[in-house]
């Protein structure tokens, strides 16, 4: 579900945090990003290398989205798939499997290298680094210089792990005016040569802010002292030191017919569980079917939502005057909280990231009704009656796309405001380079793979359970696909739906008696699992048991920025 307290957020903070203290030893810790764009490559290493399932087909005509080389006025950018093993730990990491750091190799003439490249060892190799060429023709200003020095930031000689010789990371020293955006990997404590990567001048750099990047990552790697998290294009520190690429919103996006090859090419496929009771519909067919809107001293007369949402308030901001409900008319409420999926469509957002290196088609889907949740509390699967339940439910998944070369890079899964992405090498497909998505029982979060998420921190096999599995329930995303926004397109290409802009709940706060409740569940328990199961309720926000009616897309704060900032 999409519009949870931000107390969630809390919740699974420290879950991931505990499943990070478990891959990293007591070494300082030097926070890094490193920039993935998975474009794939040719590495020259023994690791299989990963493509996707079917070559990219050939994109409708446009100016530079896909072109292979991104033009940022005065400096020109591509992607380089080509590596060289530089270093390599075969402990640590993600599934124990250690890591590789890799220089780039074949760099095309003109450009230079940019930074290097990690990759924990538990996926296909599948990567990129940017390359840049100077095409400014300003000798006094140009837009690429070389370091004056560099900085030994990590290296790998304290650690006592299986590793292939010793591996060093150099922040390169920047001449003024100019920033590094990747750093410089090497198999000696030789300080590397200056001319091997080349600085940016400041005006096309971005600073990252570390304190926004919060959010899990298949590809995240915590190997004794050395923290890597995804980001978008070489190596970046945490602390500022490095900045990232500025991009070019003109020359790189892409037009509405190569929106519509995308969605077609990468839409993707929802299975929803076996069990599933309440599934998606169109918003039309929520509203057509009886959706009433309230207001707020004036309850006793709810108006029936018109078609596309027109007489729906427009802007403003979710100050609780407002808010959506189900019909009163008890079959009619029944049928409506169930959905229908032979009449559902995915609503697609399309935006730039990275300041157009990247374009993010963000999938929303509608469902009427969210169902209850479960727990499990050691051998048992218990029904938590009410608790959970609530009107209207937004989930959303994010396809983020290479405008250099129009290839699938990654895939965000929201999971009860929080998420994570995924890279392309690891997701399943359905066919074609459609990605799978596995839709949760009755709460509808978005996961890679089937099986049972546990949520909460009861203790071991003791949580909210997220079920996900396989079944002839499924949802292809690109069938019926409504773009209902790309803002940086001209305004009359996409005309966003009246009820986009309606920024007020799309259900009611429902306020359940927690205690109540819970009571029913505990009267069935043995007195050690009644210990175990009121230490499940206390770990988990009171908002994932009582809710409040979400807010649609466009009050997401991830709507006008990236995922989760």
């Amino acid at each position: 579900m999409i519009d949870k307290s931000q107390k969630h957020h809390l919740l699974f903070t420290n879950i991931v945090s505990l499943q990070k203290m478990h891959s990293s030893l007591t070494t300082t810790l030097l926070s890094l990003f490193f920039i993935l764009c998975f474009n794939g490559p040719t590495m020259v290493h023994s690791q299989d290398t990963f493509n996707l399932p079917f070559p990219l087909p050939k994109w409708p005509p446009g100016e530079g989205f896909a072109s292979g080389i991104i033009d940022l006025g005065g400096l020109q950018v591509s992607h380089v798939t080509s590596f060289n093993k530089i270093w390599a730990t075969n402990e640590g990491g993600p599934d124990n499997l250690g890591a590789t750091l890799y220089d780039p190799i074949a760099i095309p003439q003109g450009f230079s290298s940019l930074g290097s490249y990690v990759q924990p060892n538990n996926i296909p190799l599948f990567g990129h680094i940017i390359v840049g060429k100077d095409v400014s023709n300003d000798p006094s200003k140009p837009t690429l210089k070389s370091p004056i020095d560099y900085t030994l930031l990590w290296s790998s000689e304290s650690l006592d792990i299986k590793k292939d010789g010793e591996g060093y990371i150099w922040l390169p020293i920047a001449p003024e005016g100019y920033k590094a955006v990747g750093y410089v990997v090497s198999g000696s404590s030789t300080k590397p040569p200056l001319d091997k990567v080349s600085c940016v001048r400041a005006d096309f750099t971005d600073t990252i802010d570390r304190t926004s990047v919060v959010l899990e990552n298949e590809n995240d790697l915590y190997l004794n002292g050395l923290n890597s998290y995804h980001s978008v294009g070489g190596f970046v520190v945490g602390n500022g030191s490095v900045a990232t690429l500025k991009g070019s919103l003109v020359n790189s996006m892409p037009n509405l017919d190569q929106i519509k090859a995308l969605i077609q090419t990468y839409s993707p496929v929802i299975y929803f569980h076996p069990d599933e009771q309440y599934l998606p519909s169109s918003v039309d067919w929520f509203f057509q079917n009886g959706a009433l809107l309230y207001h707020k001293g004036d309850e006793s007369k709810p108006n029936r939502v018109d078609t596309n949402g027109l007489n729906l308030p427009q802007g403003g901001s979710n100050d609780d005057t407002y808010w959506l409900d189900l019909p009163l008319d008890g079959s009619s409420k029944d049928r409506v909280k169930k959905g229908d999926l032979q009449d559902t469509c995915a609503y697609f957002h399309v935006k730039p990231v990275s300041g157009g290196l990247f374009t993010d088609i963000v999938i929303w889907v509608f469902y009427p009704f969210n169902g209850g949740s479960r727990a499990k509390v050691k051998f048992l699967t218990l029904s938590l009656g009410k608790l959970g339940e609530h009107v209207g439910d937004w989930e959303h998944v994010t396809l983020r796309i290479s405008n250099i070369n129009g290839e699938l890079n990654s895939v965000f899964f929201s999971q009860h405001s929080w998420g994570k992405w995924v890279s392309a090498s690891a997701l399943e497909y359905h066919t074609g380079n459609k990605p799978v998505v596995y839709a949760s029982l009755h709460g509808h979060a978005s996961y890679p793979k089937p099986g049972s998420i546990l949520l909460g921190s009861g203790g071991p096999d003791i949580g909210i359970r997220d079920d996900t599995a396989k079944s002839d329930k499924v949802m292809d995303t690109g069938v019926r696909a409504v773009v209902i926004a790309a803002e940086y397109l001209a305004a009359t290409m996409v005309v966003e739906p009246p009820w986009l802009n309606y920024e007020r709940k799309w259900g009611p706060k429902i306020d359940y008696d927690v205690d109540k409740e819970v009571k029913k569940v505990k009267s069935v328990l043995m007195w050690r699992l009644k210990k175990a199961f009121e230490r499940l309720v206390e770990s988990v926000p009171r908002e994932l048991l009582g809710e409040d009616g979400p807010t649609g897309p466009k009050a997401k704060t991830s709507w006008s920025g990236d995922e989760g900032v």
